[in-house]
């Protein structure tokens, strides 16, 4: 891990050196989560992960107290990412009739059905958010190689994907929030809401959850 400054009230966490850096991005964000909880860091305002980073944020003007960063990550501990939550899984429905789906089995050399197979049996952990609100970026919960791992974005990215559509690229998972653009390939569509701005949370996904996708249209493709 390595400590970039990013200004007076915060620094980055880089774990791009590590093996697994998305792993250690997830552990550390539990480990500095807890000590927060536990009141160790009163200073840090906000944790915000990425796929390699994590910035962590103290009140403006108040600066912030590194050393005691690196000892709340010592004493929680960041070996692991695969540690037991309390929170529940979350569970979306998926109706698995997208547009990429037979090109997505056929670069995979597989069957829709299999790839349907995968990605439901597969435990998806959302990494971080980003891109748009309530976007949230899975990757397996298992440091093992991926069959989606293969999969990129498509050539051309669409003007326009429906909300609620269930995609993948290039190892990550998601569910469009809202209608936008996008090059994601597209596998299926869900009914769940990913972002309602008057709810509390407003965002289903928050960095760390696990989620598991299940088939909710057999006979329909």
């Amino acid at each position: 891990m390595h400590e970039l400054p990013a200004g007076p009230d915060a620094v980055v966490l880089d774990f791009s050196a590590e093996v697994t850096p998305s792993a250690a991005v997830l552990a550390a964000t539990r480990a500095l989560r807890a000590a927060i909880d536990h009141g160790e860091l009163a200073e840090v305002t906000d944790l915000v992960p990425s796929a390699h980073t994590l910035l962590v944020q103290a009140s403006p003007g108040g600066g912030l107290d590194e050393l005691g960063v690196r000892r709340a990550l010592r004493r929680r501990g960041t070996d692991t990412v695969h540690d037991t939550q309390t929170a529940e899984e979350i569970v979306v429905p998926v109706v698995y009739d997208g547009a990429d789906l037979a090109d997505v089995a056929a670069a995979l050399d597989m069957t829709s059905d299999d790839v349907v197979e995968v990605h439901c049996r597969t435990r998806w952990r959302v990494q971080f958010m980003g891109f748009a609100p309530g976007f949230g970026y899975l990757v397996a919960d298992d440091e093992a190689p991926h069959p989606f791992d293969a999969v990129g974005r498509r050539r051309e990215a669409r003007t326009n994907v429906p909300e609620g559509s269930v995609a993948i690229a290039a190892g990550y998972s998601a569910v469009y929030p809202k209608s936008s653009p996008g090059g994601w390939q597209l596998l299926g569509r869900t009914d769940a809401r990913l972002w309602d701005a008057h709810a509390d949370p407003p965002a289903l996904f928050t960095a760390g959850r696990v989620v598991r996708f299940t088939d909710a249209g057999r006979g329909r493709r």
